[in-house]
């Protein structure tokens, strides 16, 4: 959520690992998920395992547990939509989550009430990371029961990557272009005729924005040339990351992460929440939305809800907290086949509804 305290980091790191930084996000992540889930903000009960010593971790400050829930809680949401418009529509889809790290989303949806609609869930990151994810299931029985059986799970690439019927781990550094490594990463995975949603979070910030916007290029031009398939092609994102960090807090935000190492290149093209949008309407997607956490919390989530978590611990940093969530956004998105289709409304109507009578969401 708030960019972490400054972890020490050698110069010979610096200098051997330029991305050591960036991957302790995902582990910093992973920490403020297992401190939301101990203190009752949130039920997950795959993080543990993968999170080294999780019952020694201490927790988070309430700061960070509110932000981690309010994150949670948001793109929760625009997933479990986008599976019951599957559902809705008999298609079942497919969910692509670069950056991954140590997201546990595809044991929760393959325990869960949709997972007859999921068909592939492949996860992408730092061979540095899968190889630690990969290790983590296979020696986790939760966690691997959930692939299916022994004979139908394989590793791959050294350890790196790792293969079920449905769950795909996939080593790789997408900000290399994307022409030169996606095909062989998922060609045979993918299926471009099944709707299928990306999710990004808090990984296109540290790209550079041609490389985001090559990486999100690649996959529009992927599922329109379906030559498989007659139906049209349906391909949904979902964004999660800061933006505006011009202003005073986000300049403060920002030197809290160079002391680490860590740039955000892909930062400086969204000033506003109105802006953010745009990273998907330039790719000539249907629509696309966004809303800042703030917003999310004081127009989407129940009253009933919001004070279940009030009661759980004593928040008395309010205003610090309005600051980190004016500074935190989800951007979702939907490209369809220009065809025309019946199907199509369900899908354009996907998304994040605010309370009747509040300010609709920012859109293009």
């Amino acid at each position: 959520m708030l960019p972490p305290s400054p972890q020490p980091i050698s110069r010979r790191e610096r200098t051997q690992d330029a991305d050591a930084a960036i991957r302790q996000t995902d582990s910093d992540a992973a920490l403020a998920r297992l401190s939301a889930v101990k203190k009752g903000y949130l039920t997950d009960s795959f993080i543990s395992h993968l999170v080294p010593r999780s019952q020694l971790q201490p927790p988070r400050p309430p700061l960070i547990n509110v932000g981690t829930y309010i994150r949670s809680y948001s793109i929760d949401h625009l997933v479990e939509e986008w599976l019951s418009i599957s559902k809705q529509e008999h298609k079942p889809c497919q969910i692509v989550s670069l950056g991954a790290g140590s997201d546990t989303r595809f044991w929760r949806i393959a325990t869960g009430p949709y997972n007859d609609y999921l068909r592939v869930y492949a996860e992408l990151d730092f061979p540095e990371v899968t190889v630690k994810k990969a290790m983590s299931i296979r020696k986790s029985k939760q966690l691997s029961t959930v692939l299916g059986q022994p004979e139908n799970v394989s590793l791959a690439q050294g350890g790196m990557a790792l293969h079920s019927p449905k769950y795909h781990l996939v080593p790789c550094d997408l900000r290399k272009p994307p022409s030169e490594i996606l095909p062989s990463l998922l060609g045979e995975i993918l299926s471009p005729s099944l709707p299928t949603l990306l999710l990004f979070e808090c990984v296109l910030v540290y790209m550079s924005p041609e490389a985001s916007s090559n990486l999100i290029q690649w996959f529009v031009d992927y599922f329109q040339s379906n030559p498989i398939s007659p139906s049209p092609s349906v391909l949904g994102a979902i964004v999660y990351e800061m933006f505006g960090l011009q202003d005073s807090f986000g300049q403060v935000m920002m030197n809290n992460l160079r002391s680490r190492n860590v740039s955000l290149p892909g930062a400086s093209p969204y000033p506003t929440v109105q802006t953010l949008p745009e990273r998907f309407t330039r790719h000539n997607f249907t629509m696309s939305k966004a809303l800042t956490l703030r917003e999310i919390r004081e127009k989407l989530i129940p009253e009933s809800e919001l004070a279940r978590i009030s009661a759980l611990e004593m928040l008395d940093e309010v205003e610090e907290l309005n600051l980190v969530l004016d500074h935190y956004a989800i951007t979702w998105g939907v490209e369809l086949d220009p065809t025309p289709d019946l199907s199509s409304a369900a899908w354009t109507q996907w998304g994040m509804r605010t309370v009747p009578g509040l300010p609709d969401e920012h859109e293009s």
